[in-house]
């Protein structure tokens, strides 16, 4: 992996945007995140604005077409491993009608990163739980390894932009279920040197209802150290809660809107939206009829919702397709993106929130999680406390 500085400065700064600085001060205090508004001139290759506008007119369509080739989407969630385990014969890169993602899709829909999520059907736990996560990681590497034209793994957010800037989908491993670990932080080890990245901490002992126990704040800890990111989507209250107050890296809600305007069970209230913005986390909306509505404007309301609660640094894109769920009118299948972006510009959106909606926000809360796992690795060995020590 390269050093810091060499992730600070992989590519050439770029035009100026009209948004303030955000930074996270982690431990030790010489550590900032970078700001996004530097992290969109890194990623970007020419000025926002004449970018977007470029060729594009008055067309909203055009514009948003424009503004995705300078800054794609991070889609924050793809069921697309465990729908693959069902075909029998599949080429992403050709394209395939039977799932909704394929490399053309991808590249119509300007997506240019995506985590693959290590999710497992309802029942699997204990030893089956942590084999077939760990057949679920085999069967993402050989799919990467099948495609190198379309795909490439990326470990890191500065992995995550060079494989952008050769012309990859950087595919990130994440999340993973917390029944993936055995109860074990030694597992929790192995499955970040396999790749994860992002863990779901909820439906296990440790993280249920009540909360964090003390063993799940031990796992929490761990999980800074590694640099694995915390995903709250479907934690209970007081798990969102105390997990914000122990956790140095910034989390994620991978598959979560606004309850306030659709009572689903993965949907934020606003004031735990408000607490995640103080945070800076970062709440990624789902592109699922259930949960945020049939249609493109009922995805915007979320987003404006959400950007109006915690905050245009704190609001992302989750496509949630190949995971069984329905998806609203014009968004079915990752092609479906600049549909959406046209309906936010329509909207009043500033191009420079845009770019924060569908890169710069990803890209802030992995060099976060870099950040933190250095700081952490510096003054903290590997934990071996076992969850009968702690919660016995």
């Amino acid at each position: 992996m390269a050093d810091l500085q060499d992730e600070l400065h992989t590519t050439a700064e770029v035009g100026e945007l009209d948004h303030p600085a955000l930074e996270r001060e982690f431990e030790p205090e010489a550590l900032k995140v970078p700001d996004v508004e530097r992290e969109l001139e890194r990623d970007g290759d020419g000025d926002l604005d004449a970018d977007a506008d470029a060729g594009a007119g008055g067309d909203p369509l055009a514009r948003a077409h424009a503004l995705l080739a300078a800054h794609p989407v991070a889609d924050g969630y793809s069921g697309l491993p465990w729908a693959l385990r069902h075909l029998a014969w599949y080429d992403l890169e050709l394209g395939e009608s039977t799932i909704d993602t394929d490399v053309p899709r991808l590249r119509e829909g300007h997506v240019g990163a995506l985590f693959w999520s290590l999710h497992l059907p309802e029942g699997l736990v204990g030893e089956r739980a942590v084999g077939a996560t760990l057949e679920q990681l085999d069967l993402v590497k050989t799919v990467v390894e099948a495609h190198p034209e379309g795909l490439r793994m990326a470990l890191s957010a500065a992995q995550v932009t060079d494989a952008r800037n050769c012309g990859r989908v950087a595919v990130l491993l994440g999340p993973a279920g917390a029944a993936a670990l055995g109860d074990s932080l030694g597992i929790l080890r192995a499955l970040h040197t396999l790749g994860l990245r992002v863990l779901t901490l909820s439906g296990a002992s440790w993280a249920g209802k009540n909360g964090l126990t003390r063993f799940g704040e031990e796992v929490v800890r761990e999980m800074n150290r590694l640099g694995v990111l915390a995903d709250l989507s479907g934690a209970s209250d007081p798990t969102v809660t105390r997990v914000l107050g122990v956790s140095k890296a910034p989390v994620l809600c991978t598959r979560s809107a606004a309850r306030a305007l659709r009572p689903h069970p993965a949907n934020l209230p606003d004031d735990t939206l408000a607490e995640l913005g103080a945070n800076k986390g970062l709440c990624l909306v789902p592109l699922t009829a259930e949960q945020t509505g049939p249609s493109v404007r009922d995805v915007a309301d979320h987003l404006d919702h959400v950007r109006g609660i915690a905050g245009p640094e704190c609001v992302g894109l989750s496509g949630t397709y190949d995971s069984g769920a329905a998806h609203p009118q014009d968004l079915p299948d990752a092609s479906g993106y600049p549909k959406l972006i046209a309906e936010l510009l329509v909207r009043g959106w500033s191009e420079s929130d845009v770019a924060l909606l569908t890169w710069g926000n990803v890209q802030r809360v992995l060099r976060g999680a870099d950040f933190t796992a250095r700081a952490a690795r510096g003054r903290r060995d590997p934990s071996t406390a076992k969850i009968a020590e702690l919660d016995g």
